[in-house]
């Protein structure tokens, strides 16, 4: 009879693993540093609402069937899909199908991936260069201002950063262990990178090829062979998404959304790839400003959404030979009406601050800086520039000093040469050619998101967080390079003290003088201290000085609970209850909503409209098919009229919405549409709809999230119009038109009562409301449109009776 008991080997392998977890060294200062950055990155998540709405109702569709899901579709149905790959979304869909969809389950996964990217830092940089330039360099990824925003955020570029240092990580272990596996799987995770977020993952591909050139210990032949192999690797799991989409016939998958051609690889190359580094004129129906030719007729700075009123709107002239991004002056509008949003926008209905610049807040840094499209002046400066400065570049000149630094630091007593290499130079040269690609694209490219620069987070902590390491010991030690520390507290509190300026004067001048006084003794006691061995709280209280100004920008997303689909940070954010990056929380007409699920019948869409963002809240309320015609951007050729007819007689599509974009790709869609459809006349309050109105639909909202969430701001309403002053509101149209964004009188609390929604607001944030209930104009015509307005709804099905 066989004993019940555990075996002498079973028990000794418990003691083993027991007795290893006993033995390990924990370094309690990463362990810090990691629970600081779950506070900064989940802390106030649950206020996220929908986060990035757009993402969000696609989310909800991929988790009704196995075809949305591999395909991210944007409507249950399957009719078009987002404009990006699914690898990111199929994290949050399961995240979403676990939990259930909410903003915190959706945002999860890249608060996971955002934790999980500063220990990888760490991970990287001790091997080589020891615990304490490791915990500096995750500290400085935690505390990057726009790594915190894009980490609450439901967007792709928390789980995009995570996959390449993973990457690097497995190219890493198999330069030190020396087997190719590792190689082949570090590629093959850049090609798993590829279909998260396209091209902007083959940013770092220079770095791999060159730190596995430099740094593995084989001749060059094996080298080659190795790259070769791993570059197969590369090319299989790259293609293996967008060739199952191509390959697969138009019927019976979605469209690729925001491609011109229905195909993957076109948007891949296309829209998501050439258009962003030369400017963006297809797949948009247009340029954005800036970007690609303008006239000067339309020089106003675009800077949408950004969460906060503005003093200081920007402004700047494009040159119709050489245009060049918003810069953010200072200058204020000449006109008190905001320009006409072109065609091309990528975002949703974009707030307007008081002078009547879209993007609540124009000082020049980002959403909570300046805004979506604000991305400086083209140059090898433009990183530093206030519109993007602010998100990323608070101690980007200690990485540009600390290269200097470290180079020279780790150059070994044998090596005959100043350029000779040793493991330490191999790794730098790892971070060098991450870094130097992917600022050269930022510098020069015309069209991307501030919060993009994420990209640039990794390399900038790492060789930050190495130089402020190798400055200070060249320092205690009288190095020829001593000087590289003063002189590089110096110019980061200077550059940090500029960035202050639009914010908190006083505290600029109070930084600068503080670097100052810091510096002077940097300077002075290598040349007159006998020993600076035990001289530590200089250099200290200089780190602790230039870390205090990101800290806070890093610290504004998380008190103001915001996730953005316009991600940023900033102190902006604070005064506007938690951001407004576009693209966030919005409301769905419960009249317009209630009435088409009556009659829907065997319908397969509520109803058909024009574009994704007045979709997408209709989606998330009820799980249901509507279909966006024109995509993301209401220029996508879904779909021909003889498509659309057919539908209609079918029975599958009764109702078509004109509440977003109009005009676009599906402008004979829609004309056709108004000359035989009938007009659907609804009302829920004492003004009734008059029917030869161009808005027929009128009703009270309500509201699908927490107000406060991000882009509900209400107030800074969104504005499109055609000319010079927004038109006039259309006859019928009523006081509470669907969204918390909407136009002026269609807060839902424009009487200064409570709206609708979940949560209650504060008396200061009621009485916010009414102040700037003056400064919402109407939504114009061709405009950004989406639930943030009254629109027209068509019964379809009368077309055929």
């Amino acid at each position: 009879m066989e004993s019940k008991e555990p075996s002498r080997v079973q028990k000794n392998e418990k003691f083993n693993f027991f007795n290893k977890l006993r033995t390990i060294k924990y370094d309690y200062w990463l362990i810090a540093i990691l629970i600081l950055a779950a506070f900064l990155y989940a802390w106030n998540i649950w206020e996220a609402g929908e986060a990035n709405n757009f993402y969000t109702a696609a989310i909800v569709s991929m988790t009704k069937s196995f075809k949305n899901f591999w395909y991210a579709s944007f409507d249950p149905a399957g009719f078009i899909t987002v404009d990006k790959p699914p690898v990111a979304l199929w994290f949050m869909t399961i995240s979403a199908k676990i939990f259930g969809v909410h903003g915190w389950s959706v945002v999860l996964p890249s608060i996971l991936f955002g934790i999980g990217s500063v220990y990888l830092i760490y991970n990287l940089v001790s091997k080589r260069f020891g615990r304490i330039p490791a915990r500096i360099s995750a500290l400085i990824m935690t505390l990057t201002p726009i790594v915190v925003a894009d980490s609450r955020t439901n967007n792709m570029d928390a789980t995009l950063v995570f996959f390449l240092l993973l990457s690097v990580w497995f190219v890493q272990k198999a330069v030190l262990k020396k087997q190719q596996r590792y190689l082949w799987i570090g590629f093959a995770l850049i090609g798993f990178s590829f279909n998260i977020k396209m091209l902007q993952a083959f940013m770092i591909l220079p770095a791999l090829y060159l730190y596995y050139w430099l740094a593995a210990e084989t001749n060059w032949k094996k080298k080659l062979a190795h790259l070769s192999i791993a570059t197969v690797f590369l090319a299989v799991f790259t293609l293996l998404w967008p060739l199952s989409v191509d390959m697969t016939n138009s019927s019976k998958r979605p469209y690729e959304g925001g491609s011109e051609t229905n195909s993957a690889l076109e948007l891949a190359f296309g829209y998501n790839g050439t258009q962003r580094l030369l400017g963006q004129t297809t797949g948009t129906g247009g340029a954005f400003p800036g970007m690609g030719s303008s006239s000067k007729k339309g020089s106003k700075s675009m800077t949408p959404p950004s969460g906060s009123k503005s003093k200081k709107p920007s402004g700047t002239k494009s040159s119709s030979n050489a245009p060049t991004p918003p810069s953010g002056a200072k200058k204020k509008s000449t006109s008190s009406n905001p320009p006409a949003k072109p065609s091309g926008s990528k975002t949703n209905a974009p707030k307007m601050s008081k002078g009547g610049q879209p993007g609540g807040n124009n000082k020049g840094t980002g959403g909570g800086g300046g805004g979506a499209f604000n991305i400086g002046t083209a140059g090898p400066f433009r990183l530093l520039q206030k519109e993007l400065g602010p998100q990323i570049s608070w101690l980007m000149l200690l990485a540009v000093f600390g290269i200097i630094s470290s180079y020279a630091y780790f150059r070994g007593s044998k090596m005959k040469k100043w350029y000779n290499l040793n493991p330490q130079r191999k790794e730098l040269w790892l971070w060098v050619g991450w870094l130097v690609p992917v600022a050269g694209f930022f510098s020069v490219a015309s069209f991307f998101h501030p919060y993009y620069t994420i990209m640039l987070a990794p390399a900038m902590a790492v060789l930050a967080g190495i130089g402020v390491y190798t400055m200070i010991k060249q320092w205690r030690e009288k190095s020829l390079w001593a000087m590289l520390l003063p002189i590089a507290i110096l110019s980061t509190s200077i550059l940090q003290a500029w960035y202050l300026t639009d914010y908190y004067p006083t505290l600029a001048w109070v930084l600068l003088i503080a670097g100052i006084v810091i510096s002077i003794p940097l300077f002075a006691l290598p040349w007159i201290a006998i020993k600076l061995k035990n001289k530590r709280i200089w250099p200290v209280a200089a780190m602790i000085i230039v870390m205090l100004a990101p800290t806070w920008w890093s610290l504004t997303p998380t008190l103001a609970g915001s996730s953005d689909g316009i991600p940023s940070a900033g102190p902006s954010l604070l005064s506007s209850m938690g951001g407004g990056g576009g693209m966030g929380n919005s409301q769905v007409d419960s009249t317009l909503l209630n009435y088409v699920e009556k009659h829907q019948g065997k319908a397969e869409y509520l109803f058909a409209t024009d574009d994704s963002s007045t979709a997408a809240p209709y989606i998330i309320a009820t799980g249901k098919a509507v279909m966006a015609m024109g995509g993301f951007n209401g220029t996508d050729k879904a779909i021909t009229l003889a498509q659309f007819k057919k539908l209609i007689k079918e029975g599958k599509l009764k109702y078509y919405y004109s509440g977003g974009k109009t005009g676009g790709s599906n402008s004979q869609i829609v004309s056709w549409i108004k000359k035989h459809a009938k007009k659907v006349s609804l009302s829920n309050s004492s003004t009734q709809t008059n029917n030869s109105s161009a808005v027929t639909v009128s009703s009270k909202t309500k509201s699908t999230t927490a107000p406060n969430g991000a882009g509900q701001t209400p107030g800074n309403a969104p504005t499109s119009s055609t000319g010079s002053t927004p038109p006039a509101k259309p006859s019928g149209s009523n006081s509470n038109a669907p969204s918390g964004n909407g136009p002026s009188g269609n807060q839902p609390n424009g009487n200064g009562t409570k709206p609708t929604g979940k949560k209650k607001l504060t008396k200061a944030q009621l009485k916010k409301m009414k102040k700037n209930k003056s400064n919402s104009p109407s939504m114009g015509k061709g405009g950004m449109g989406g639930p943030g307005q009254s629109g027209t709804l068509y019964d379809l099905s009368s077309i055929y009776k």
